[in-house]
């Protein structure tokens, strides 16, 4: 027998990100010959606006390249157990949100009011979204694991070794 406080289902979610840190650097060290160059040869043509322009960029893209890496520290942590299903969401900053709600009323639910589907866990008037930050078919794989786990602790199958048919 699984002990109530044991988790059934447990799931990590973060935020795909393709590169790795080494990769951002990677990226604005190439952006930034391949500026410096056309900056240089702009300059030496007499178009300096043009070169202006070419040396502002490489800020910007690594300000916003900074804004992917900080959002790939986003994360959130869901476990059902027997008795609950607990939320654990950490935003890019490093805060963290908990939710628990009892899993004897809970309700998963596929959300497609506006258009993109959102799973919602719900119970007692409190809902809470999860896996805000997946794309479609990855929060359709959540919601039909979500699904079966919860179904899995309302209907346990018990294993009567005595009353099998071999």
């Amino acid at each position: 027998m699984v002990p109530p406080h044991a988790p059934v289902f447990e799931a990590l979610i973060v935020p795909h990100r393709s590169l790795t840190r080494k990769g951002v650097m990677t990226v604005i060290a190439v952006l930034t010959v391949f500026s410096a160059a056309v900056a240089l040869r702009f300059l030496l043509l007499g178009a300096w606006p043009v070169a202006a322009f070419s040396l502002l960029e490489i800020p910007l893209v690594c300000g916003l390249l900074a804004v992917n890496v900080r959002r790939a520290r986003a994360s959130e942590l869901i476990m059902l157990t027997a008795q609950e299903i607990t939320v654990i969401q950490t935003d890019p900053a490093g805060r963290r949100k908990q939710m628990s709600l009892p899993s004897a009323w809970l309700r998963v639910q596929l959300d497609a009011g506006r258009g993109i589907p959102r799973v919602v866990l719900s119970s007692h008037g409190r809902d809470c979204e999860v896996g805000a930050f997946l794309h479609e078919p990855d929060r359709l794989s959540l919601f039909d694991a979500l699904r079966d786990a919860v179904h899995g602790v309302r209907n346990p199958r018990f294993d009567n070794p005595q009353l099998r048919d071999d």
